[in-house]
């Protein structure tokens, strides 16, 4: 097995499904931790009225999915003993503000693709001294850029970016794969791919794991111990058994991919043996002694045993006189012949005419 093949990093996101029930949280918990995924992210909102307008629809609701900062010590206690990374996705400043004051080991912050060119969000993420993961769906290449430059200028470098967004769900023809790559390359940064598929499509898996087919090792997962179940952000989340299925393509994809080394693996080597597989130099006929070799009396033929010599060396035995009598179908190789190192001369062969020669 080669070491440099990339392993998946499946990130299992909670976001907030549980409501509110903080037992159900523990639940979500020991099932992440039981499907040994990589890590655990968490949506947390200290302050909804610092994340949202007070006539907003939703921020009555909001603040019954939150959790004080003594249940957020809890929760974050909790999940290092079970020994997955954390990450939190932070709405709003009092929730960042409170993870650089308690330094929790923590993995990584994320902002969400809502808040990232929010300036209080990134001005207060850039005192995290570890990674900061970028939610890009949704966004164009200049907010992109601008949240990049304001994480670069505080000497912050330690950027992910993550692509894929929430549409409830999202649609095929939305996701566009190949943007993703594009991006990553203009930025030079890593990317992870959050896969957002409605969690009773029968593409689900497949879908989840194109990234990974494309070289991206990372994936984050909507997660629900109630799959199918009406609770808010089910759409996409999939239950133990889809994530496992997941988890398996997606490190069978990574496997596939590879590494991109140049350099040929052993199956490659055995494919590529000269003779065996790729047809071997022969003596189209017989040869005798002292008799030149010629286009005419050479073939190239699959042979029992392997040779020596490689097929681009072919013309450089061309003109060369035998040592010995050469039986029609035996491979011929330099041993064989009165051999002195020569340039080959690829004009002799395809009656090319020199660029300037007068006629």
């Amino acid at each position: 097995m080669n070491n440099n093949i990339l392993k998946p990093y499946i990130i299992g996101e909670t976001a907030y499904n549980h409501e509110g029930d903080i037992n159900y949280l523990y639940r979500m918990i020991d099932d992440i931790a039981e499907l040994k995924l990589n890590a655990i992210k968490f949506h947390m909102l200290l302050n909804p009225e610092s994340y949202m307008q007070k006539k907003h629809p939703l921020i009555e609701e909001s603040k019954k999915w939150t959790f004080s900062k003594n249940q957020w010590n809890e929760i974050i206690n909790y999940s290092n003993k079970k020994g997955v990374d954390i990450i939190l996705l932070c709405d709003d400043v009092e929730s960042i503000e409170y993870i650089l004051k308690n330094n929790n080991n923590i993995t990584a912050i994320e902002l969400h693709a809502t808040g990232l060119n929010d300036y209080f969000l990134l001005n207060t993420v850039s005192g995290f001294n570890k990674q900061i993961i970028l939610g890009v769906g949704g966004s164009t290449i200049d907010e992109i850029n601008f949240a990049i430059d304001f994480l670069k200028n505080k000497e912050k470098n330690d950027i992910l970016l993550m692509y894929g967004f929430q549409s409830y769900p999202t649609k095929y023809t939305d996701i566009n794969l190949s943007k993703m790559l594009k991006i990553r390359d203009l930025f030079k940064l890593p990317i992870g791919y959050a896969d957002h598929t409605a969690f009773d499509d029968p593409n689900n898996e497949i879908i989840s794991i194109m990234a990974a087919m494309m070289g991206i090792n990372i994936l984050e997962k909507h997660y629900t111990p109630d799959y199918g179940i009406e609770r808010i952000d089910y759409h996409a989340a999939v239950g133990k058994m889809r994530m496992l299925k997941i988890k398996e393509l997606m490190e069978l994809a990574l496997k596939v991919y590879s590494d991109g080394n140049l350099k040929m693996s052993e199956a490659e080597l055995k494919y590529g043996n000269t003779g065996p597989m790729k047809k071997a130099i022969v003596a189209k006929k017989n040869i005798k002694k002292g008799e030149k070799l010629s286009l005419d009396n050479l073939w190239f033929k699959r042979t029992v045993e392997e040779s020596p010599i490689k097929q681009n060396q072919f013309l450089q035995l061309i003109e060369l006189r035998a040592l010995h009598d050469i039986k029609e179908d035996e491979i011929v190789d330099f041993t064989k012949v009165e051999y002195k190192f020569k340039k080959t001369d690829l004009e002799n062969f395809t009656h090319m005419e020199k660029r300037g020669r007068k006629k």
